[in-house]
């Protein structure tokens, strides 16, 4: 068999959304991207949306629309992508690098604490939703991540390139935070191709972050060539960014989210086949699911290769793909890149979870058109190598 790692799903509408688009004679951003900002709002339950071309696009107008400035310091997970880190940079802001929990890769409130401890001065946080699952938020049990922020008014930007749909508890990732930010790029839970999507319930943010996305223009520019009004006349109000998302990626977006849903409960059907079938192979941890299946989205399904297995994570990873089977890694960690490492003197022996993690994780197949058969033949292979 030969198994690639990722595989879009394209089965719904995307061709019939698309074929409107290019009849209408218009293909960048227009009434499709400002249709699926609606839909996608109202689907996670927060007040506003804004399309644009990339999670990292999104992240920056949230870091701007926040308010973050240059010497700001901010809380960053380091077992993420650098795009996390890397949009602070943009605004002068410092990244402060934190370490996670083993088991599911997320920051946890006792966590939090302990870093602010010793961290004064924090202007605000970037909570990566690790895999597709969320971090401890905010319960009437105990103090959660929202509840620890807002007592020390600390800033919440969520990173939620892997949670879509995820939930923490009964509510959907989306409505936390001040601002969350979600990626549809090709691998991602559902896609535009390229794109992203920033929501939030305020409406200062939004508006910050709907103008600068479009060179800091004072509206909808394609309303000076879609509508029949004399309405040429805009202004720059400030130096904006080209982060809109167009009309033929949005028509994609459309389609998929209407089988958001299916997608998910397919990632799950394959997360729940891992989870049998490779649960008694002792060189090897599985991802911890924290609390219930269904509140995880499922875009990663990690193993961890422990140190005892016959071979190293590079060496399965070979002994995969000889075998046919696509795999990836996620992540390798930010303070073990040269750039933050060197800038902000890190030191591997700080991030102890992180690095445990990253010596031995491997993330396989999780797509919904995975079939059993193919779940089956990866769950031999691993069994074959590792026994």
């Amino acid at each position: 068999m030969i198994i690639p790692f990722s595989k879009v799903p394209l089965t719904g509408n995307e061709l019939r959304y698309i074929d409107e688009v290019l009849k209408s004679g218009w293909l960048t951003t227009s009434s499709k991207a400002l249709q699926f900002e609606k839909l996608f709002a109202d689907f996670v339950g927060a007040k506003y949306a804004c399309a644009v071309n990339s999670c990292t696009s999104a992240l920056h107008l949230a870091v701007d629309a926040v308010g973050i400035k240059p010497g700001d310091k901010i809380l960053v997970p380091s077992l993420t992508f650098t795009a996390s880190a890397e949009i602070l940079r943009y605004m002068g802001a410092d990244p402060a690098f934190i370490d996670v929990e083993y088991g599911t890769g997320l920051i946890s409130p006792s966590i939090i604490k302990s870093v602010l401890k010793v961290n004064p001065g924090i202007k605000a946080i970037i909570i990566v939703h690790y895999g597709g699952q969320s971090p401890i938020m905010t319960t009437r049990e105990e103090e959660g991540i929202i509840d620890i922020c807002r007592k020390n008014k600390i800033i919440v930007i969520e990173d939620a390139a892997h949670a879509f749909p995820t939930k923490f508890e009964n509510q959907y990732i989306g409505s936390f935070g001040n601002v969350t930010c979600f990626s549809f790029y090709a691998n991602k839970t559902i896609t535009t191709g390229e794109g992203g999507m920033l929501v939030t319930d305020d409406e200062t943010i939004y508006q910050r972050a709907k103008i600068m996305r479009l060179h800091g223009i004072n509206h909808d520019i394609w309303e000076r060539f879609t509508t029949n009004k004399s309405s040429w006349e805009y202004d720059i109000v400030s130096p904006g960014f080209k982060y809109n998302m167009p009309d033929i990626n949005a028509a994609i977006g459309l389609a998929q989210l209407e089988k958001a849903d299916y997608f998910r409960d397919q990632r799950q059907r394959c997360a729940e086949f891992y989870l049998s079938n490779l649960k008694d192979i002792s060189a090897i941890d599985l991802p911890i699911c924290r609390g219930p299946i269904e509140n995880h989205s499922w875009h990663l399904f990690p193993i961890i290769i422990k140190p005892e297995s016959p071979f190293c994570r590079n060496k399965f990873i070979k002994m995969m793909t000889l075998n046919g089977i696509g795999t990836s890694v996620h992540y390798k960690p930010l303070h073990r890149m040269t750039y933050y490492k060197e800038r902000y003197d890190l030191n591997p022996i700080d991030f102890p979870n992180t690095e445990k993690i990253w010596n031995g994780t491997v993330s396989l197949p999780i797509y919904p058109t995975l079939n059993d058969d193919e779940l089956s033949y990866i769950c031999q292979t691993i069994r074959k190598i590792l026994s």
